[in-house]
């Protein structure tokens, strides 16, 4: 173990939204799948405020094409602003202002072909340098008064290093995530020896597996460099992470709240549904008519 300072402030957060969203077609054909909404705001929104509330300063968006509209939606829009005064909707002007990123803040960098993660992830390499930061995939939300990833920052300023979001998965699906090969477990902090991406169940070192949130030293980055190519012929990021374990802190946090696989179209139904349920404005009404629907 070297003597470096493992628990620098996390200040940058990494979103790679450059997939196309095939299984959300015709609907993603002419806009992103990560602007498809979850209850009165889209994925990203969702993701972006969980990354602000737990005080991530820079947000950098991996990009792909036609994904104009991700960077528009946390623009200034003054007419827009203008309309909704004029009209007296101050609870929407509220809203729209709290989508809104702050100057100097929204990052872009492109990946012009489809890798894998560990490829997107290295496409950021320039915007965070050589400092510790959070991966946030738009797909993963979880829903809890405390943000997954303030969750993950509590972890991380107690145990340094690496910390990535786990859950049990059933064995039969081992071979749809990555894969804890655990060294200690309190029920709630994990020790990780080894990570194993998308093994066979048979040959799962547990059923313990990374949902989309990562906070990630900047080391990473030399291994992912070699472009390696694992499961699926991709370039996977948990290939890269495994190669820092024994040489930095590596550990696995049970996080609080429920998770939602909104890159699924059952997923993302049930999101609606949860997200409808817990809005103090509707949730009642959903409640209702959830009771009257036939099946």
């Amino acid at each position: 173990m070297t003597d470096k300072n493992f628990k620098r402030p996390i200040r940058k957060a990494i979103f790679p939204v450059a997939g196309l969203g095939t299984r959300f077609l015709p609907a993603t054909k002419a806009m992103p799948k990560e602007m498809l909404p979850i209850n009165d705001r889209p994925l990203i929104q969702h993701v972006y405020e969980e990354a602000r509330d737990a005080g991530i300063e820079e947000f950098i968006f991996v990009t792909g094409r036609q994904k104009e509209m991700l960077e528009e939606h946390f623009d200034h829009q003054p007419e827009l602003m203008e309309i909704l005064k004029a009209r007296g909707k101050h609870d929407m002007v509220a809203k729209v202002q709290d989508c809104q990123m702050p100057e100097g803040k929204l990052f872009l960098t492109r990946q012009a072909q489809p890798l894998g993660l560990g490829h997107a992830i290295w496409c950021a390499r320039r915007l965070i340098g050589d400092e510790p930061f959070a991966i946030l995939l738009p797909d993963d939300l979880v829903l809890h008064e405390k943000g997954c990833l303030s969750q993950m920052i509590e972890a991380y300023n107690e145990h340094g290093g690496n910390v990535v979001a786990v859950k049990d998965v059933p064995r039969e699906e081992t071979n749809k995530y990555g894969i804890l090969d655990i060294d200690g477990d309190d029920g709630k902090h994990v020790g990780i020896k080894g990570l194993v991406e998308k093994p066979k169940p048979e040959e799962a070192p547990s059923t313990l597996s990374i949902i989309g949130r990562y906070i990630l030293q900047p080391e990473v980055f030399d291994h992912l460099k070699a472009f390696e190519k694992g499961a699926g012929n991709e370039i996977q990021l948990t290939d890269s992470m495994a190669k820092l374990i024994g040489d930095q802190p590596f550990s696995g946090l049970r996080f609080d709240g429920q998770h939602f696989d909104c890159g699924s179209r059952l997923g993302f139904i049930s999101a609606n549904v949860s997200y409808g349920l817990a809005d103090k404005n509707i949730g009642n009404d959903v409640r209702e008519m959830l009771k009257t629907q036939k099946v």
